[in-house]
């Protein structure tokens, strides 16, 4: 079979398992078997190619596409993923660049993620500031384990401890960010997520627990769609001054920080 006949076939199935956007999967896995990016893939649409079919049955069975690849980009970096933690989500990069901004006011910033998961925030931070102290806390051993194998495929040093964040970000920092969990319920969500760790995605009052525990200048939460107004009038009410609201690239208000009193 041709890379253009795999890539008819593969847009065909997912289109009938639901997927909403069949071509574009199709396109990630082909290239993705081809060794070669989707911006090249229309080069190699001739190609031959084979062992296709076990990723595209994983993907019709709506397993995430970043676990069918293994590995999925965020902000500069391509990390390793599966199913021991999250996907790195675009709108995750949003707290990302306001962390970036909170931390521009420190040397050395000491900086803690809170549920690094696979460690794409803290990662990311050390990435674009070098000089600051990243530590990332997850309650989970197998998170932290992938955490750690991506820190050392791309040669960042940040601490990974196990533990309890609210009680970690109790200890001190400069800036505390977290995504923490805001899914209420699995029934009315997507069927990827379904793929996800629960410990990751199921939920609520995470970001007040976390705003009263912290002793830091200040936090930065990502929140879920609707939950923004809510989580920033928790910051007013514990005191905090500053507290702002930001949109993701979709428009979504993703993201609310302040500086603690």
């Amino acid at each position: 079979m041709t890379a253009r006949e795999a890539l008819a076939e593969a847009e065909r199935r997912f289109a009938a398992a639901g997927l909403e956007t069949p071509r574009v999967d199709a396109e990630w896995l082909v290239a993705h078997r081809l060794g070669t990016t989707r911006s090249g893939l229309a080069a190699r649409l001739d190609d031959e190619i084979d062992g296709l079919e076990p990723l595209l049955a994983r993907r019709e069975r709506r397993e995430p596409l970043a676990y069918v690849l293994g590995e999925w980009g965020f902000r500069r970096l391509t990390l390793k993923t599966d199913a021991r933690a999250l996907v790195p989500r675009p709108e995750t990069e949003t707290l990302v660049e306001r962390a970036l901004a909170l931390a521009s006011e420190f040397e050395r910033p000491r900086i803690l993620d809170v549920g690094v998961g696979s460690g794409a925030i803290a990662l990311a931070l050390k990435d674009e500031r070098p000089d600051a102290q990243v530590t990332g806390v997850d309650v989970s051993p197998d998170a932290l384990a992938l955490a750690r194998e991506n820190a050392e495929r791309l040669g960042l040093e940040v601490e990974l401890r196990q533990g309890e964040g609210a009680a970690v970000a109790a200890e001190g920092w400069d800036v505390v960010v977290a995504n923490p969990p805001y899914v209420e319920s699995l029934e009315d969500i997507q069927r990827e997520l379904r793929w996800e760790p629960d410990v990751a995605l199921l939920g609520r009052g995470e970001h007040a627990r976390l705003a009263r525990a912290a002793n830091a200048r200040f936090v930065a939460f990502e929140v879920g769609d609707g939950q923004a107004g809510d989580v920033a009038a928790t910051l007013v009410r514990l005191g905090c001054a500053d507290v702002a609201i930001t949109a993701d690239l979709t428009g979504r208000d993703r993201v609310v920080e302040g500086r603690l009193p």
